[in-house]
């Protein structure tokens, strides 16, 4: 069941891989209503959010979220959608994973994901803080 749950987390995500954090010995091991919902959620606006992020409106920021980079309410409206779908992810797979409150280390881990699977053109931030056009 375990596998089954990993494949869908996947394949929910479309761009966001599990292999980092079963690396580092995370997994989402229960795809909850909540999980489920924020998986849905996410997969409906990501045709949109791909669009500003090459138009760099939108960039992975070094804490595994994204942020508006230019102000634009449609840009910040979908940054904040995203980061609330993102947060009730990271979550579950703290508190899955034994980690309770802490995300830190997931938000860490999805933000290294972020950063490596960002298309050329995109905008990154690097653990400095720097933004960066990924080349």
């Amino acid at each position: 069941m375990k596998i089954g749950l990993v494949i869908l987390f996947i394949f929910s995500l479309s761009v966001v891989t599990t292999q980092p954090l079963e690396a580092a010995g995370y997994s989402l091991k229960e795809v909850t209503p909540a999980v489920q919902n924020a998986l849905d959620a996410r997969k409906k606006r990501f045709d949109r959010l791909a669009d500003l992020k090459v138009k760099g409106m939108i960039g992975e920021n070094n804490n595994g979220y994204v942020s508006a980079l230019e102000k634009n309410n449609a840009a910040e409206q979908l940054a904040d959608e995203e980061n609330q779908n993102r947060r009730v992810i990271y979550k579950a797979i703290a508190q899955q994973n034994g980690l309770g409150k802490s995300v830190d280390i997931i938000e860490k881990v999805f933000a290294q994901v972020r950063r490596d699977k960002a298309q050329s053109g995109e905008m990154i931030q690097l653990e400095t803080g720097d933004w960066v056009q990924k080349q």
